[in-house]
């Protein structure tokens, strides 16, 4: 068994209990967006966080172990994504990717938004010509130093 065979048991368990993302977030205590990443294996269960998630979606022992195991991080399948939702924030990149660099080093100076002292939001904004999906993303600024 290795890390994605656990991925591919969790969505399984998911449909299966009817559990939602949500739910998942609750019993590890974290955001939602943080633990679906998890889940989906982008990132790290302590041993109480994996041991809840095993036992809402009744996951063996050794699935329950990879959870707290380092994952090997970029869960794209193709350099330039196929699915279509995922493709329109490739699109977003292209098109205002060097936007948010212009204006994110105008306001910082030179450095990155960081990945990894990062938060995420996403929300449903109710409109009356259609619900639109409302995401903040947010992370630490890390400008680049001299030497």
């Amino acid at each position: 068994m290795n890390r994605n065979d656990v991925t591919e048991m969790i969505v399984a368990a998911k449909l299966k209990t009817g559990v939602k993302w949500t739910d998942l977030a609750s019993a590890v205590g974290k955001s939602k967006e943080w633990t679906t990443a998890a889940l989906l294996g982008q990132m790290t269960l302590n041993a109480e966080q994996a041991a809840a998630v095993g036992d809402m979606l009744a996951l063996p022992e050794e699935a329950v172990l990879l959870l707290q195991t380092v994952p090997y991080k970029g869960s794209l399948p193709t350099a330039v994504p196929t699915d279509p939702l995922i493709y329109r924030f490739y699109e977003l990149i292209n098109v205002y990717g060097t936007t948010f660099k212009a204006l994110i080093h105008e306001e910082f100076g030179d450095g990155i938004m960081s990945a990894i002292d990062f938060d995420m939001d996403i929300q449903r904004q109710p409109d009356p010509k259609g619900d639109r999906v409302k995401i903040t993303l947010s992370g630490k600024f890390l400008p680049y130093k001299s030497y």
